[in-house]
C-alpha cells in the first residue's frame, strides 16, 4: 500500500499511543464491583454448591451429607466495535489537531460502553437480563421470589426486594432485611450490609442519611445511627432515578459479580486507498454475569 505525503502520519503508530494513553488515564470503575479476569473460553460458567446444615453434636459416630447442586450460571462473550473515518482533505486544511484527538474519543467510548456493560445487573436488577448471562434460578437478581435446589424452606430469608423509597427509615428495615438473609439450607449467613449505591439524584438524601449527626428528619436532633456506617457510591449511569441498593462489598466481589475480559481494548488504523480515507476502529470483547444474590437488596421505586 502506498501512502502519499502528510497523509501517512494519520496513520502513524503514535496514534496508538493517543489512544492508549487516554484508555488507561482514567481508573476502571468495574474495579469497584467485579471480580476481574481474563476470558478463556466462548462460554464462561459457574456453577454454585450447596452449604452444609449446622455442626452435629458428636455421639459416637460422623454423620456424613452430601452437597447438593445449585444454581448454574453460564455467560457468553459480545464483540463490541466503532469506527471513525477521515477524508484526506482534512489535512491539507490544518485540521490535523482535530484529528489527532479521534483515538481519545474512540477510548472513551470504550470506557462509556464498559461503564454501561458494567451497571446491567443493577439497571436490570428487577427483572431476568440474559443479554450476557443467564442463570438456572431464572429469577432477577432483586426479587421476593428466589428459590433454593435443597428444598429449604424459602418463606423467610430469601427475599432481597423492597418497594420504599430512600430514607433513613427505609434504609435501617433494609438493613435489617440484608442480615437476615439465609444460605441455600435455610440458614442464617453472615451479611454486612455496608454500602449504599443510588443514582446522582439521590445524593442529598444519602448524604443527609450517612453524613447527618442528629438523627435526620426529626426536629428532636437525635442521634443518627447511620451516621458514617454506610460508604456511598453514586454513579450517573444508573438509569433509573429514584432505584438504589445496599450492598454487602465484601461479598460482591466472591459471590456476586463476575466480569471477564477477552479483549478490553484494541486499536487499529488503515488508509481506504480507492477513496483516500483514513479509517480508525476500536474492539473489544467481554462479558459479565451475577452468580449470587445475597450481597445485595433493591428498591424498585415507582
Amino acid at each position: 500500500m502506498l501512502i502519499n505525503g502528510s497523509f501517512t502520519d494519520l496513520l502513524d503508530p503514535r496514534f496508538d499511543e493517543i489512544f492508549d494513553a487516554e484508555y488507561t488515564s482514567v481508573p476502571d470503575m468495574l474495579e469497584q464491583f467485579y471480580e476481574i479476569k481474563s476470558g478463556t473460553q466462548l462460554t464462561e460458567r459457574w456453577s454454585q454448591m450447596g452449604s452444609l446444615p449446622d455442626m452435629q453434636e458428636f455421639t459416637g459416630k460422623v454423620g456424613y451429607n452430601d452437597i447438593s447442586q445449585g444454581y448454574d450460571t453460564q455467560a457468553t462473550f459480545k464483540e463490541f466495535a466503532q469506527g471513525i473515518q477521515v477524508e484526506r482533505k482534512l489535512v491539507e486544511f490544518d485540521q490535523f489537531d482535530v484529528i489527532m484527538n479521534k483515538p481519545k474519543a474512540l477510548a472513551e467510548t470504550i470506557r462509556r460502553r464498559r461503564e454501561t456493560d458494567a451497571l446491567r445487573p443493577f439497571n436490570n436488577a428487577f427483572s431476568v437480563d440474559t443479554f450476557f448471562y443467564t442463570n438456572s434460578e431464572a429469577v432477577a437478581m432483586c426479587s421476593n421470589s428466589h428459590t433454593t435446589t435443597s428444598g429449604a424452606s424459602t418463606t423467610t430469608g430469601f427475599d432481597n426486594y423492597v418497594t420504599t423509597g430512600m430514607s433513613a427509615t427505609a434504609v435501617a428495615s433494609l438493613r435489617i432485611q440484608m442480615i437476615k438473609h439465609r444460605n441455600d439450607q435455610g440458614q442464617v449467613i453472615s451479611i454486612n450490609p455496608d454500602t449504599l449505591f443510588y443514582p446522582v439524584d439521590l445524593y442529598e438524601i444519602a448524604f443527609e442519611i450517612v453524613g447527618s449527626s442528629g438523627k435526620v428528619d426529626t426536629a428532636l436532633n437525635n442521634p443518627n445511627v447511620h451516621e458514617g456506617k454506610y460508604k456511598t457510591m453514586e454513579s450517573i449511569r444508573l438509569t433509573d432515578t429514584n432505584n438504589w441498593f445496599m450492598l454487602a462489598s465484601s461479598l460482591m466481589k466472591r459471590w456476586g459479580l463476575k466480569w471477564r475480559d477477552k479483549v478490553k481494548g484494541e486499536f487499529g488504523m488503515v488508509e481506504d486507498f480507492d477513496n483516500i480515507v483514513g479509517k480508525w476502529r476500536a474492539y473489544c470483547m467481554w462479558t459479565n454475569a451475577h452468580v449470587d444474590w445475597r450481597w445485595v437488596a433493591g428498591a424498585e421505586v415507582s
